[in-house]
């Protein structure tokens, strides 16, 4: 009998439902500087092809159509962003403490130019830039918001090497 070994899967995509289509593929193209691979486009309800007979899928028979546009990120990360028109129009409201997708994360070694775009298109600082390790690291955190009430967070390093051990210690 032969053991099949675990590996780590690696990230494909993220799906984001915002309000407007259009507002969000310009505030993630021009503030994040993700690539945009689709633009915005309609998406219908019906069975006679292969999208469609997904979409019913995944969303039920409780939609008529809704848009979607796909973006990239500089490390082929995609994002999904998807506007129904019956949805409600406003984020939910922030509480990491429920179940379910509490954020996600980018990079930037320019945290702070980068939180005043968001800022600039919209978005809000949810609290002041910090420091993880401000005696042996210069690595740096902050969590903000698009304009649409989506929260996300910045760290200025990479993730293994934010919580490495010895990783740009003294």
């Amino acid at each position: 009998m032969s053991t099949i070994k675990n590996y780590p899967k690696s990230f494909s995509h993220i799906g984001i439902t915002v309000p407007n289509i259009k507002e969000a593929v310009k505030f993630y193209s021009e503030v994040m500087g993700w690539y945009i691979i689709m633009e915005p486009s309609k998406v219908k309800k019906e069975k006679e092809t292969a999208i469609g007979q997904m979409c019913i899928d995944v969303f039920g028979d409780d939609w008529t159509e809704f848009e979607i546009a796909h973006l990239a990120t500089s490390d082929g990360i995609g994002v999904e962003l998807f506007s129904f028109p019956n949805g409600i129009k406003e984020a939910p409201e922030f509480n990491p403490f429920n179940t379910g997708l509490f954020h996600f994360c980018v990079q930037d070694p320019n945290i702070e130019e980068l939180i005043e775009k968001i800022i600039s298109y919209g978005g809000k600082q949810r609290m002041p830039i910090r420091a993880y390790y401000p005696e042996d690291k210069p690595f740096k955190m902050c969590y903000v918001e698009d304009p649409f009430g989506i929260v996300f967070e910045i760290y200025t390093h990479s993730y293994e090497l934010t919580y490495s051990s010895g990783a740009y210690s003294k």
